[in-house]
């Protein structure tokens, strides 16, 4: 019994020690991804949305960091972290700008993840030393123009030549589609709304017949490059296939899973950013002799941005912690990203309400998360789609 007891405090304080350092761990990751947003990002963000600039050489600068292959293993020049840094990493460079955010949430989970997830050891060492490294920038490209979130009846085709295909077609929205240097797309390789008709090919910047659109003119998120990709006649050798031909819809899904965690983390952090900015501006601003925190009007609304930010990075951190342990999380990512995101547009809102007249010019910083927010309810599939996922998921356990 003493031998048990003896072991058991020694268990304990083991993992009270794991549970020190990782903590340590987190918070020097949050304190370094905060720091290069201060640095880099905060001075330059209205310039950059302003004039729609997505500045490539910021990214290559973020690779240097270890920002743009967080969660690529150290074998392939990552910095092998998991989901929980990425969260951390997300949430504090979209407190400054959800624009790039966003890029970066596009360049890890997207494009560089699908290739680590599916992609041979030959591909993965091929192109994840440059993508983890910022040296290259990568594009997903799964949505088009006709078919949106209907992804079964995309258009754009692969047909087999000898050892090519050959693309015909065209993605939509596609994140860095001009700026990238390698794209993932997932194209028809057999009949429409074959679950097992689509296939997944890496394509470099630069293959004949591979080009882009103009740059869409956003509302928000306007420093993350968004344009059409166009494939004429396009030959792209089998070798680029990930995974096996026909795998490519079941490997998005999967993709996707994660993607979801990406743009919880997202929201959470530009939902931070516009409370932050409300409760400084409520805290100065004087109404009637006092600062305009002490109204009860104001500083309910301040309460239940607090409790839902709060709420947010919950189901964020457990989704992420399903996706480390290597767990099915589909219903709670879609979760966390379904909350977090209203979220994010709710606190926006409320934020530019405080600000009074003030939040509705651009010398605040309100008035751009009250934009930014509004793509997290609509990137990586609308909320009515994450209700879509939760209720199929939930209905599964009746």
């Amino acid at each position: 019994m003493i031998s048990f007891a003896i072991k058991l405090s020694t268990n304990i304080k083991i993992m009270n020690l794991i549970e020190i350092e990782t903590a340590e761990h987190t918070e020097m990751i949050r304190q370094s991804a905060k720091d290069f947003a201060e640095n880099y990002i905060r001075p330059q963000i209205m310039e950059w949305d302003e004039k729609q600039i997505f500045p490539v050489d910021l990214f290559h600068k973020m690779g240097d960091f270890g920002f743009m292959g967080v969660l690529v293993p150290e074998i392939y020049g990552g910095s092998g972290l998991g989901y929980q840094e990425y969260i951390t990493i997300l949430d504090e460079i979209s407190k400054v700008c959800g624009a790039i955010g966003l890029s970066v949430a596009a360049h890890n989970s997207l494009c560089t993840n699908h290739i680590l997830t599916f992609g041979n050891e030959e591909q993965k060492h091929k192109y994840l030393p440059k993508l983890a490294s910022g040296a290259w920038v990568g594009a997903w490209g799964l949505t088009e123009t006709g078919t949106g979130s209907d992804a079964g009846g995309m258009a754009t085709t692969a047909v087999e030549d000898g050892d090519f295909f050959v693309l015909n077609g065209s993605k939509n929205f596609i994140t860095h589609a001009i700026s990238s240097d390698v794209s993932v797309v997932i194209v028809r390789t057999g009949q429409k709304s074959d679950s097992h008709g689509m296939t997944a090919l890496i394509i470099e910047k630069g293959t004949q017949g591979f080009s882009s659109g103009k740059k869409e003119n956003k509302l928000g998120m306007r420093a993350s490059e968004t344009a059409c990709l166009f494939f004429d006649n396009c030959r792209v050798h089998k070798d680029n296939v990930i995974g096996n031909i026909g795998e490519g819809f079941v490997q998005s899904l999967k993709i996707l899973d994660g993607g979801r965690i990406s743009i919880a983390a997202l929201s959470l952090g530009i939902a931070k950013g516009a409370y932050e900015a409300a409760l400084k501006y409520a805290q100065e601003r004087e109404q009637f002799g006092k600062a305009i925190f002490n109204f009860q009007g104001i500083s309910f609304k301040l309460a239940e941005m607090a409790t839902k930010i709060e709420a947010a990075e919950l189901l964020t951190r457990n989704a992420g912690t399903l996706k480390n342990q290597g767990k099915k999380m589909t219903k709670e990512g879609a979760m966390a990203k379904l909350f977090a995101s209203e979220t994010a547009v709710e606190v926006a809102t409320e934020g530019i309400q405080i600000h009074g007249g003030y939040g509705y010019t651009k010398d605040f910083p309100a008035e751009k998360y009250y934009r930014d927010a509004k793509l997290c309810t609509i990137g990586e599939g609308t909320s009515e789609i994450q209700k879509i996922v939760i209720s199929r998921e939930i209905c599964k356990n009746i």
